[in-house]
């Protein structure tokens, strides 16, 4: 599995490098983590091969939406277009260019400064006011323990735990342990339960974001962390959860990942590689049990035969929900997919590189 999954690490770059240069990723408008999620499966593939390509195609990416005086294109109101921060540690450390500097101070500044819920939680978007998505842990989450590490600044890090913690304590199923896409502090907005505040469904993706991005905050903090515990075993319950939803025929997961039996539902690329990378590296990090390397095993061969196919030296990767907003049953199983999304290309690589890294 090593070899093939590398081979498709190199292949998902190459489909990608081939199709677009670098400043056209998209969307072009400026920075946003589209490009960040692919990118950040790039940078990983460079640390773990070396090829020198990769790190220059990720700059000239990251070097089209920062001019050189670091002003940066991006929508500032909104918590994705911080996600692709975490490219810039790497290349200030290897270029040491002021400009990269200056956006992770800026982006500091903003994240220290965000708009939160009565609790505590970062607001998806200003313009959706105390909304909590679990899509925003990925968006801030691994950037805020980055800045924990770089900068010395325990604040962020602490932060990172404690968005977590708040999803996991209001947005939690206590019967499937799922996590519930949204959660509306204020409880006015139409897809927010009058009581409870949360939205209706288990959108496969949000909760890939939130177990991925679990297992990059734990990365980054110190076993001596007061949180830290928790987090291992909030990982551990709302991973091993998820797990079980595994579709026995195919290896992947739902669109909506409980309504496995609905025959409106559908299996959705981008959910399943992220669910096999985490379960890859939570094995890794001994959070899971390695019998569930079956599990692995089962989605990463499901992955390639349902939704995989080599064209010469590029891969077509279908089946990716080309994204949504917290909403209701019927939009979530009628949204369309892409060929090739970034989203979905993102995850594939983030899972082929960690399943490169395995021990057999």
């Amino acid at each position: 599995m090593r070899e093939k999954a590398l081979e498709y690490a190199h292949l998902a770059c190459k489909t990608m490098m081939n199709k677009f240069e670098a400043p056209q990723l998209p969307p072009v408008y400026g920075f946003h983590y589209h490009a960040g999620v692919f990118l950040s499966g790039m940078m990983k593939l460079y640390e773990l091969c070396g090829d020198e390509k990769y790190l220059k195609y990720t700059k000239d990416w990251v070097d089209s939406v920062i001019v050189e005086d670091g002003v940066i294109r991006f929508a500032k109101g909104s918590i994705d277009d911080y996600m692709a921060g975490i490219l810039l540690f790497p290349l200030y450390e290897r270029y040491s260019e002021k400009r990269y500097m200056t956006v992770l101070l800026l982006f500091k500044t903003i994240i220290r400064n965000w708009l939160c819920n009565e609790k505590g939680g970062f607001w998806h978007k200003e313009w959706y006011p105390d909304q909590m998505w679990l899509d925003g842990l990925y968006m801030a989450g691994p950037l805020q323990a980055m800045f924990t590490q770089y900068f010395n600044e325990p604040y962020f890090l602490d932060n990172a735990a404690k968005q977590a913690i708040l999803m996991y304590e209001n947005m939690q199923d206590k019967n499937t342990k799922l996590l519930y896409h949204g959660w509306d502090c204020s409880r006015v907005v139409g897809w927010a339960d009058k009581e409870t505040g949360l939205s209706k469904e288990f959108w496969g993706r949000a909760l890939g974001w939130y177990v991925v991005a679990m297992l990059d905050i734990l990365e980054l903090m110190p076993k001596t962390h007061p949180e830290y515990e928790r987090l291992i075993a909030i990982e551990k319950e709302v991973l091993e959860a998820v797990l079980t939803y595994q579709c026995p025929k195919s290896g992947m997961w739902y669109q909506l990942v409980d309504k496995v039996a609905d025959p409106k539902n559908w299996i959705e690329t981008s959910c399943s590689c992220l669910f096999v990378y985490a379960a890859a590296k939570a094995i890794r990090m001994n959070i899971i049990d390695r019998k569930y390397m079956e599990t692995v095993t089962r989605g990463f061969e499901g992955i390639l035969s349902h939704s995989v196919k080599k064209e010469g030296d590029n891969i077509i990767l279908g089946g990716t929900c080309i994204g949504t907003s917290v909403c209701e049953y019927e939009e979530y199983i009628t949204r369309p997919t892409s060929d090739n999304d970034l989203h979905g290309m993102g995850a594939f690589l983030l899972m082929c590189v960690e399943l490169a890294k395995i021990k057999e």
